[in-house]
């Protein structure tokens, strides 16, 4: 049901943001994959970040192994700026929004084709070096 310009059943505050940190599925999104937590975001009112995200990517940085890309919302203006980096505070594209109805930050990973939320990416990471420990382990046997 819309109101306004949102769906009533978006959750702009993103509650649950906080429990992907990894991926079971990828979605394509223009060319590119997408994680869960990707498709989470975009399934609670923040799909235009992402498809902005996206084609700034496709167009500018195709080559660009490792890209970071942030969402800063300011909630009194209802403002947003979206800064890609490149993971080292290198602004190497800057978007202003003059409205949003977002109401939270939010950091993203672009590396090797996929978007990712940040702790996604750092807990892929965490479970591959768990994963490599484990895989020492049950060699030694």
């Amino acid at each position: 049901m819309m109101i306004g310009d949102i769906m009533a059943d978006e959750d702009l505050e993103l509650k649950e943001l906080n429990s992907f940190t990894g991926t079971e599925h990828y979605y394509n999104v223009m060319g590119a994959l997408v994680t869960d937590g990707v498709k989470y975001i975009m399934d609670n009112g923040y799909s235009w970040f992402v498809t902005d995200a996206l084609a700034v990517i496709k167009t500018k940085f195709r080559n660009k192994e490792f890209l970071s890309i942030k969402l800063q919302v300011n909630k009194e203006k209802q403002d947003a700026t979206m800064l890609i980096t490149d993971g080292n505070d290198n602004v190497l594209y800057k978007q202003y929004y003059k409205y949003t109805n977002a109401k939270i930050d939010l950091t993203l990973f672009f590396t090797d084709n996929v978007l990712l939320l940040s702790n996604e990416y750092w807990g892929d990471k965490i479970w591959m070096k768990k994963r490599k420990k484990l895989l020492n382990i049950l060699q030694r046997f």
